[in-house]
């Protein structure tokens, strides 16, 4: 309902940077400029001063950036008290998620949320944790929900559960008959590692060097870029790998693989990141109370 051409600004405003807006509002750069300059025309001043590949906002252009926020928080606030008294939730969620949660978790609980509002519609894009964190810091993403911790101060974070990584093995390996092992016994054996850059590595080689091992000390025969990739090296008897226990409960479940619990056990936080501020969607905020639930369900 707000002025498209505020609305563009305030984007602007906030990411100081026209090309990030244009992302964040699925707009072509020139059409972003193009809303800028309307609104300037229409103030008749500048209200932004642009010198060597960057923005700043005016005296006058932190004035209306101060009341723009103003009146979206006041959009908002009627938006969500009509809909409270309406039952109406629908609208556009953009979700990010590394790999494991968008393979493993987001589709019982995206499955879930749909059929209980089937007028929100869901875009989701996977990345990595540090690619997710910066497209919810950039408002590109309406929520986060990453596999490694999150050290940005401007970003509320909330953990949803602790996600367990266990040793895998082909039921036929000479370990199978094991329940855990160390990571030194473990770097006896073949090894199938995630490639270079995946969340997954980067939490298991924090853990081999706080047991005074390198990433290559283990004994990598394979480096695979995805869970399903490592679990059929596995299988087919190639080598050990550590996975999260989110990822096998199939393969576990048809004993086409074993698992064997890490001595000292290896765990990392599943969390949601978003913004501080209050959401601007009613169907946000149903999606991370529906997201809370999940994670009190699925907490072990």
């Amino acid at each position: 309902m707000a002025d498209r051409r505020l609305q563009v600004f305030h984007t602007v405003a906030r990411l100081l940077s026209f090309t990030k807006a244009a992302e964040a509002l699925h707009m072509t750069q020139p059409a972003v400029t193009f809303q800028v300059r309307q609104l300037e025309e229409y103030f008749n001043t500048r209200l932004f001063d642009r010198t060597h590949n960057r923005i700043t906002l005016t005296e006058v252009g932190e004035k209306v950036y101060e009341y723009a926020e103003k009146i979206f928080e006041q959009y908002s606030q009627m938006e969500n008290a009509v809909k409270e008294m309406t039952g109406d939730i629908n609208g556009v969620l953009m979700i990010g998620a590394s790999t494991t949660i968008a393979e493993y978790m987001l589709p019982t609980l995206l499955g879930d949320f749909k059929i209980k509002y089937p007028d929100v519609r869901i875009r989701l894009k996977v990345s990595n944790t540090d690619e997710i964190v910066s497209m919810v810091e950039n408002n590109i993403i309406d929520l986060g929900v990453v596999e490694a911790p999150v050290n940005n101060k401007s970003l509320a974070v909330e953990l949803c559960r602790l996600d367990e990584l266990v040793a895998i093995v082909a039921p036929d390996h000479p370990l199978a008959s094991k329940a855990e092992i160390s990571p030194q016994e473990l770097a006896k054996y073949p090894y199938i590692s995630r490639e270079e850059g995946s969340g997954t590595r980067e939490v298991i080689t924090e853990y081999l060097s706080n047991e005074g091992l390198s990433i290559y000390d283990m004994n990598i025969v394979m480096e695979l870029g995805s869970s399903e990739a490592i679990k059929g090296a596995v299988t087919s008897g190639m080598g050990v790998a550590i996975l999260s226990r989110a990822a096998i409960q199939k393969e576990l479940q048809l004993n086409t693989l074993k698992q064997l619990q890490l001595n000292p056990p290896l765990k990392r936080p599943f969390s949601f990141v978003h913004q501080k501020q209050k959401f601007r969607l009613r169907a946000m905020e149903e999606l991370l109370s529906f997201g809370r639930g999940y994670c009190t369900i699925h907490s072990d």
